[in-house]
């Protein structure tokens, strides 16, 4: 075990960053001061022909989230979707880690048949993964079939930095048509070695009954992945019917051991003869608990959801560019010294309901109350997708996200994307600064997944306490068989360590016509 002082591990932060920051500016000609950490497909050689139907993209990444150890700011492991599938899941979803902070390796997460000694299903989606303070690093993913109904949320951990996984169990089974599990996430306790929560929305659609209802279920566990309890539900949507939550995660506040649960809660109005599903109330929401996820408090309203469907501006109603981002899915981060919440989202709040921007809220409260939103993309002319945030020990809130802003009026070919870094002292619009961390790429060219496909959301962590790492996908053209690639790299969080630039934007790409907001229900 390597035993590191809080005073060693900030020099060796600051030393890094150093190398790293000029090895990305003298490597970046491209203007991209990130690292390639997807450069195979360890599933290449896998026989899907038994796994359904649908188009799948081979060497395809997407989806992909973060998470670095306390103990050690050069472990960081990731995880994605690879391979992705036109019609839900991908073949596998795979695991990269680094332990100096640079340089990534590769390997399969064991959640699908393609994986070896993986689970036996046919797919897997929506990889997260969370470290523990012992350095333990706990990983969720969602389990599927094509060929029948199986499907649910598998658990598996690591204990050497992402180089191997073990313990990898499922933590619900469905095998019924009318259920179906969705966006889950894991977060391992920052306070309690060993103690790591895994959340996700399970869907009860059977439409003879007449029954549509998608509680949040929980499983815990307390001896560090080995075994988990239960899965149960925690969060009752069958007082409002027809109602869900969607895009459960937990952030834990370390100071009071107090448990933060954000989602998405989305209520229909549904016609059995047609089929039809309309949005009758769409917010974010909260639950709390302060004995370890025993007991929750009722949901408490944080803001309303005004997300609306995702398109190319130039082209909206063609379903040929229809976009994929993060809609309706919120992304939470706490202050660890003061226990500000903060819930960054995509929303239509400031342009009248015409495309989305990105939009932050807070709490100073413990989540009883929240403030108004505010728009932190800056230009405010470009639709704005999938914010991931993240909070560092000096309070200073970090914001990944794509836009539009070099999109061009009458540009139909393309869609030029690129992904930008927004740091915000204590939350406050005073100061903040920005800088893009992509090449500016074509989003048309990602998998098509009732959409183009980047991920419902991206990664973003606090690395260490002077630095975020955001996880990231990007799309390359004219690779069919290799559309995208995620990337990562280390980044200031705080003021004192050089300013971040905002490029400038070229003409601004008009507004979509105002377009009703789209039930997420099932993503995958």
């Amino acid at each position: 075990m390597r035993i590191r002082t809080r005073a060693s591990l900030v020099a060796a932060a600051a030393a890094f960053l150093l190398v790293a920051t000029v090895d990305s500016s003298a490597a970046s000609g491209d203007s991209q001061p990130v690292h390639l950490v997807s450069p195979g497909d360890p599933y290449a050689a896998c026989d899907i022909s038994g796994d359904g139907p649908g188009t799948n993209y081979p060497s395809t990444e997407d989806e992909p989230y973060v998470t670095a150890s306390p103990r050690d700011p050069r472990d960081a492991v990731g995880v994605f979707q690879q391979d992705r599938w036109s019609n839900g899941g991908a073949r596998g979803l795979t695991a990269t880690y680094t332990h100096d902070g640079r340089h990534f390796t590769e390997t399969p997460l064991p959640f699908s048949h393609c994986a070896p000694g993986g689970l036996d299903y046919q797919r897997a989606s929506d990889g997260w993964v969370s470290t523990g303070p012992d350095g333990t690093v706990y990983a969720s993913g969602l389990v599927l079939d094509a060929t029948d109904a199986r499907n649910g949320v598998a658990a598996s951990t690591s204990y050497d930095g992402g180089r191997t996984w073990t313990h990898t169990v499922p933590l619900i089974e469905d095998t019924q048509i009318e259920f179906a599990d969705d966006k889950n996430s894991v977060t391992a306790d920052p306070v309690h070695p060993g103690v790591a929560y895994q959340v996700w929305d399970r869907i009860d659609e059977d439409d003879s009954a007449q029954v549509y209802d998608g509680p949040a279920y929980i499983s815990l566990t307390r001896d560090g992945g080995r075994h988990w309890t239960k899965a149960r539900p925690f969060v009752d949507t069958s007082v409002v019917p027809h109602s869900q939550t969607i895009g459960n995660v937990i952030v834990v506040d370390p100071r009071t051991d107090t448990l933060y649960d954000v989602f998405d809660w989305q209520t229909y109005d549904i016609d059995y003869t047609t089929g039809t599903f309309t949005p009758t109330d769409l917010h974010f929401a909260m639950v709390r608990s302060t004995d370890q996820g025993r007991t929750w408090s009722k949901p408490v309203t944080i803001a309303r959801d005004t997300a609306v469907g995702e398109v190319d501006p130039n082209a909206p109603d063609d379903p040929a560019k229809a976009l994929r981002a993060g809609g309706d899915l919120p992304s939470v981060a706490i202050d660890p010294h003061t226990g500000e919440l903060y819930v960054a989202y995509e929303g239509s709040d400031f342009n009248g309901g015409a495309y989305n921007s990105v939009e932050l809220t807070r709490s100073t409260d413990g989540g009883r109350t929240w403030s108004a939103p505010k728009r932190v993309n800056s230009v405010a002319s470009a639709p704005a997708f999938t914010p991931s945030i993240s909070v560092d020990a000096r309070g200073t809130v970090a914001i990944t996200y794509y836009d539009l802003r070099y999109l061009t009026p009458g540009n139909t070919a393309t869609l030029p994307t690129a992904a930008w870094l927004v740091t915000l002292p204590h939350g406050a619009e005073n100061g903040a600064t920005e800088r893009r961390i992509s090449r500016v790429f074509d989003w048309l060219q990602a998998p098509y997944a009732r959409g183009h496909f980047l991920g419902d959301y991206e990664g973003l962590v606090t690395d260490g306490p002077l630095a975020v790492r955001p996880l990231f996908v990007e799309s390359h053209a004219d690779a069919p068989q290799n559309s995208t690639d995620a990337y990562s790299g280390l980044f200031p969080s705080g003021a004192g360590h050089g300013p971040l630039t905002v490029a400038p934007a070229t003409a601004a790409p008009r507004a979509a016509a105002p377009r009703a907001a789209r039930p997420h229900r099932m993503l995958r």
